[in-house]
C-alpha cells in the first residue's frame, strides 16, 4: 500500500503519543512556543535504532537547547519500557504510534518478517522538523533501517534553518 508524502508547508495531523520518562504524553501538529523534531523509530527489535537513539541521547542537550525532541514508535509500553530501562535514555521515550498515525506521516510501514522480530506492522525511520505553528519544515524518510539522519548535520542545518527563518524546500 502506497502512501502519500507529507506536504511540507502544510500543518501535520495533530497526534498524541503516550511517554515515559518526565511527560505523560506527547502532542504535535498544534501551535506551541517551540520547534519539534520528531524521530520515528522501528522499535524494540531495531539494533540500528538503539545506535541511532543512542547517538541522539548523547547530544540531546544540543538539540534541546534549540527545540523539543519527541521520539516515538509503534512499540508496546512494555517494550518501550524495557528499552529505556536497557538503555537509560534520558529523552522523554513515546510508544503506540498507530497505523493510521504513520501514513498520515507519509512513513513506510513493514510487517514483521517473524514473530522474533516483532508482532505487528511497525513503521520505518523517519524525521520530522515541526515549526512552532504546526507545519511541516522538513521531512526524512526511510523505508528501511540502515537509512538515518547524520545527527550533527540534521541539528546544524536546522539551527541554520531557524536562526534564518529559511521556507521548505521541496515544494515546486
Amino acid at each position: 500500500m502506497n502512501t502519500a508524502k507529507p506536504n511540507v508547508g502544510e500543518p501535520i495531523e495533530q497526534m498524541s503519543f503516550p511517554c515515559l520518562g518526565s511527560t505523560n504524553e506527547v502532542t504535535v501538529g498544534q501551535p506551541k512556543d517551540r520547534w519539534t523534531m520528531m524521530f520515528v523509530y522501528r522499535g524494540k527489535h531495531c539494533p540500528r535504532c538503539k545506535r541511532f537513539l543512542g547517538k541522539l541521547n548523547a547530544m540531546l542537550a544540543a538539540w534541546t537547547d534549540v527545540m523539543d525532541v519527541v521520539v516515538v514508535s509503534s512499540d508496546t509500553e512494555e517494550k518501550a519500557a524495557s528499552d529505556l530501562e536497557e538503555f537509560g535514555w534520558d529523552f522523554d521515550l513515546c510508544y503506540g504510534m498507530t497505523e493510521a498515525q504513520m501514513r498520515s506521516l507519509g512513513l513506510y510501514v513493514s510487517e514483521p518478517l517473524s514473530e522474533a522480530e516483532t508482532t505487528g506492522l511497525f513503521a520505518e525511520p523517519g524525521a520530522f522538523g515541526i515549526r512552532p505553528n504546526g507545519t511541516l519544515m522538513l521531512v526524512d524518510i526511510s523505508n528501511g533501517p540502515a537509512a538515518r539522519p547524520d545527527l550533527e548535520e540534521l541539528l546544524d542545518g536546522m539551527k541554520f534553518n531557524i536562526e534564518n527563518n529559511r521556507p521548505e524546500r521541496g515544494t515546486a
